[in-house]
C-alpha cells in the first residue's frame, strides 16, 4: 500500500512539472526565416504565430506569388525550430 502511495505522490509530481513546462513553451520564441531574411515569421514554441515581417521590395503584385512561398518556407522554419 505503501508504493502504491508513493506512485501516486510521483505521478502527481510528473503531472505538476508536465503542466509547468506546457506552460513555459508559450515564453519561448523563435523566428524562422527565408528568402535571404526577406520574410520572417515569429511563433512560440507552441506554434502560435507571433509576427510576420515582409521586406517592402516585396510588396509589388507580381512578386505576390514569390511572397507566398517565402511566407510558407519560413512559418516550416519556425515550426521546425520550435520543434
Amino acid at each position: 500500500m505503501a508504493d502504491f502511495l508513493g506512485m501516486m505522490k510521483q505521478a502527481a509530481q510528473l503531472q505538476s512539472k508536465m503542466k509547468e513546462m506546457q506552460e513555459q513553451l508559450d515564453h519561448i520564441e523563435v523566428e524562422g526565416i527565408s528568402g535571404g531574411g526577406l520574410v520572417s515569421v515569429r511563433m512560440t514554441a507552441k506554434m502560435d504565430v507571433k509576427g510576420i515581417k515582409i521586406d517592402p521590395s516585396l510588396m509589388k503584385p507580381e512578386e505576390a506569388e514569390i511572397l507566398e512561398d517565402l511566407l510558407v518556407t519560413a512559418m516550416g522554419d519556425a515550426r521546425r525550430k520550435a520543434e
